[in-house]
């Protein structure tokens, strides 16, 4: 994933040249937010390029991202050439500075014979121990033929006209300048700072972990999107966890392990759940804020974890069992270890399903209110019963996005795409090309916010160009409904989170899409019917859905 620039040309050439798709964007946040979305959605490196200075800034926000949902990324950035850094060329800032707090390794090439074993060691550090973005620096110099690059030597440093000693002596420098750039043997000094691989950690053990399940009368099983990284496909990793028999509740991309529906999975009251549990199992997600910071545990309970990261294994709770080691790997050998699935919980399962019946009543009745405009809830009851099994499911926003996940269920195993921990608006344009380009027989559906679209709706004109043909939704209320519920309630004033109910769907068609406007519910079948069929003729749709603002998830900002 790239977006074009003179430092950056030859890389883009000679990709094409050696077979390798190269997928243009509108703005490099994207092909970062990209190459992360392809990352977890095929457990391979995703890899985006940029060009030099303003090209490298604009990814901060979408490396810090990737940082934070444990990525592999590989990003190249393009930098002047390396006789001209620091004297004032185009687009020549100090790179590294910005890129090694926010990655697992930042460097810079200084000869060709350096670009394959740079290479190779920025892959192992990206996908070793907790998996993570990487930066290589690429300078100009060492893209384009040694020819080429003789000639802009000359011209730049005016050699031609230099008489003397002086003239030797420069023409002396570059002839060696150009030789340890072309042909001087690499050496190995450029080190990453730390350990590649980290100590594992162990309190306890994976039989320790067993026993415990074995006499649990109210396990609880949590998993995060960790359990999925690297993990091409997460059908195995879903036969572990039905054989474990537990209760589970799944987060970020660990939606949709256990299919559309699951007896063994809840999606409501979390939190009652884990203070009743006696055990609580908690693989591939941090004691972050959506646990309470490890409150929402109850003190009692027995905690097992799970998690590649020491420091996340034990920040805010100090499990009794702390494992670091792969969530999938794990629950695999928990699985195994347990060798038949739980049985004898037949009352906590009811008491758990009781709730999660009342609160799907709840819902239900919410989405049958008359508003003035379409209901959301209401909506996306008819979204979940049209999506296909195939689907992939993109969000990007805020309340509305929230919202969808109480209701829209993926089906399969690495098919929700959401920013993660970081909480980032601007990702759907991005991800959805991803989720496009590594699912081309999918439906891919991008949830957007309408604030949220703002950020990347010009990318319908890269899905247009390549020939992509995601269907976005982008709910049309007026505002950014999550932070002006709580800010007018608390502060008293809207002020800096209004907005108008644009045309976006008008803003699709311009950049090469289908746009639909859906403000009527008795449509909302025939406009999600029609996005359907135009996707499926290859077309990228954009459907602007004109929605009330509602309580439902009053009280839910989180900071």
């Amino acid at each position: 994933f790239a977006l074009c620039g003179g430092h950056i040309s030859p890389l883009l050439v000679g990709a094409k040249a050696f077979g390798i798709n190269v997928v243009d964007v509108r703005d490099e946040k994207n092909a970062v937010f990209a190459a992360d979305a392809m990352a977890r959605m095929t457990g391979t490196i995703g890899v985006a390029a940029v060009t030099a200075g303003p090209g490298v800034t604009n990814t901060i926000t979408a490396v810090k991202n990737a940082q934070m949902a444990q990525s592999p990324v590989l990003l190249f950035g393009g930098a002047t050439a390396t006789l001209l850094k620091g004297r004032g060329s185009l687009q020549d800032i100090d790179q590294l500075s910005l890129m090694k707090p926010i990655t697992k390794w930042a460097t810079t090439v200084k000869s060709v014979p350096a670009l394959v074993p740079i290479l190779r060691k920025a892959v192992e550090i990206a996908y070793a121990g907790v998996p993570g973005p990487v930066f290589v620096e690429l300078p100009v110099d060492l893209l384009y033929p040694e020819a080429t690059v003789r000639e802009w030597y000359v011209k730049e440093s005016g050699v031609e006209s230099a008489t003397g000693l002086r003239g030797k002596a420069l023409s002396l420098y570059l002839r060696g300048h150009l030789y340890r750039q072309f042909r001087a043997p690499h050496l190995e000094l450029d080190l990453p700072t730390g350990s590649i691989r980290l100590p594992r950690i162990r309190g306890g053990s994976v039989n320790d972990a067993v026993k415990l399940v074995k006499q649990a009368k109210r396990p609880v099983l949590v998993i995060g999107s960790q359990a999925l990284v690297g993990q091409k496909e997460g059908d195995t990793l879903a036969e572990s966890v039905r054989a474990l028999g537990i209760p589970t509740f799944l987060g970020g991309m660990a939606r949709g392990l256990l299919g559309g529906q699951s007896d063994l999975q809840f999606r409501h009251k979390r939190s009652k759940a884990l203070k009743e549990a006696d055990v609580v199992i908690v693989c591939g997600f941090p004691f972050d804020f959506r646990l309470g910071y490890g409150r929402s545990i109850g003190r009692r309970a027995m905690l097992i974890a799970a998690n590649l990261s020491a420091r996340e294994l034990r920040k805010n709770r100090k499990p009794e069992i702390a494992l670091q080691m792969h969530a999938a790997d794990f629950l695999r050998e928990l699985a195994h270890g347990l060798g038949e699935p739980r049985v004898g919980l037949e009352n906590w399962f009811d008491t758990l399903r009781e709730r999660e019946a009342a609160r799907d009543a709840e819902i239900t009745a919410k989405g049958e209110q008359q508003l003035e405009h379409i209901n959301p809830i209401k909506l996306f009851r008819r979204l979940d019963a049209v999506v296909a099994d195939d689907s992939v499911l993109v969000v990007d926003g805020g309340d509305f996005v929230a919202t969808a996940s109480y209701i829209v269920r993926p089906r399969r195993p690495l098919s929700w795409l959401d920013p993660g921990v970081f909480g980032t608006l601007g990702v759907g344009g991005g991800f959805a090309l991803a989720a496009a380009l590594a699912r081309p027989k999918a439906q891919v559906w991008l949830i957007y916010g309408d604030g949220s679209s703002a950020y990347s709706l010009a990318e319908f004109d890269t899905f247009a160009r390549h020939g992509l043909a995601p269907i976005a939704i982008i709910g049309s209320d007026g505002a950014w409904a999550q932070i002006a519920r709580d800010q007018v309630e608390l502060l008293g004033d809207d002020v800096g989170t209004t907005l108008l109910r644009n045309p976006y769907h008008d803003v699709a068609a311009g950049y090469g899409g289908v746009g639909l406007l859906l403000t009527d519910e008795d449509q909302i079948d025939e406009v999600l019917t029609t996005a359907v069929e135009l996707s499926s003729q290859g077309q990228p749709v954009c459907i602007n859905v004109h929605i009330d603002q509602t309580d439902f998830r009053k009280g839910s900002l989180s900071m």
